[in-house]
């Protein structure tokens, strides 16, 4: 068969181009196969460095973690309290909590019984305002042996109070007197009075004396026992009382001002922190006691009240 050049031409032509075209096609398949392999290759590497920082710890090492194990763990009480002088001291005592980690809610009273009842009925964490002789006697009258006292505070010396007279010396023949007509602070204020010379007390009672131990009255005194946070707004009507610190304060009365006669500093009376048995060994509890007792809080003490109330360590 004879081949013309025209037609060898073309088929060279066709020929070059399918081998091209395969050429090219062969090319394509490795290329991809390339970046299969390359794809692969990263996703594996992407993982093996976070199972690494994984393994390093960087997920478990965030602020937020560091700060919940390292900061301090927050405690909160609530303190009852009277009003007056052991209020504005636990205002304090609340500011030096604040940065010792504890919270404090105060709740104010006017009288001496509800706040042991509020502690012992769970609406209280503690109280702070009586003297341990109170508490003995409220525990033994009550049948409250659920309440403790866990730190001495301060001793808020009874003062003998009149706007009428200048001088102990000016008590007169007949003159009614008053005193406070609870347990504790009725023997309180006699021993007050004994101490004046006013009267005598029988021998072998001392911080149970009550009006009927009176065994030497010299100038016929009529000794009037009264609600003791009565007494300051009953004053007009006594020749002289005797009214404890607190509800002095909240009278406007001052030891430095307004008393003819002030209760000795070795005076057993001495206030307490109180709280209840299962609660004493509590860190919230003991927190508190440390701020209470702190530095601070003495000072505190000592330019308010100018030896009217005297911290006990």
């Amino acid at each position: 068969m004879v081949i013309y050049p025209s037609k060898t031409r073309k088929l060279t032509l066709l020929l070059g181009i399918l081998m091209l075209a395969l050429l090219i096609s062969a090319c394509g398949s490795n290329d991809a196969k390339t970046a299969s392999g390359g794809g692969n290759s990263g996703s594996q590497s992407t993982a093996s460095n976070a199972g690494s920082e994984a393994g390093n710890g960087t997920g478990g090492n965030s602020p937020s973690a560091e700060e919940s194990n390292s900061g301090e763990e927050r405690y909160s009480l609530v303190v009852g309290v009277t009003a007056g002088v052991h209020e504005q001291i636990v205002e304090k005592v609340r500011e030096v909590a604040a940065g010792n980690g504890l919270d404090i809610e105060i709740k104010v009273f006017s009288d001496f019984i509800i706040p042991n009842v509020a502690l012992v009925e769970g609406e209280l964490d503690a109280n702070i305002y009586q003297h341990r002789p109170f508490l003995n006697s409220y525990k033994e009258e009550k049948g409250a042996t659920e309440l403790v006292d866990v730190a001495e505070t301060v001793l808020n010396p009874m003062g003998f109070y009149s706007k009428k007279l200048k001088s102990i010396d000016e008590i007169k023949a007949g003159d009614r007197i008053g005193l406070p007509n609870d347990p504790t602070n009725s023997a309180r204020a006699l021993l007050m009075f004994e101490s004046a010379g006013l009267i005598k007390i029988r021998e072998g009672v001392r911080e149970e004396a009550t009006v009927l131990d009176v065994v030497d009255n010299p100038l016929n005194l009529e000794l009037i026992e009264l609600e003791a946070a009565q007494i300051p707004n009953l004053l007009d009507e006594l020749a002289a009382a005797a009214i404890n610190t607190s509800f002095a304060t909240n009278a406007g009365l001052t030891l430095a001002d307004d008393a003819i006669f002030v209760e000795t500093h070795t005076s057993p009376w001495v206030n307490v922190i109180v709280t209840t048995e299962d609660r004493k060994d509590d860190p919230a509890i003991q927190k508190l006691i440390e701020s209470y007792r702190s530095d601070e809080t003495k000072k505190f003490i000592e330019e308010t009240f100018k030896g009217a109330v005297v911290p006990l360590w």
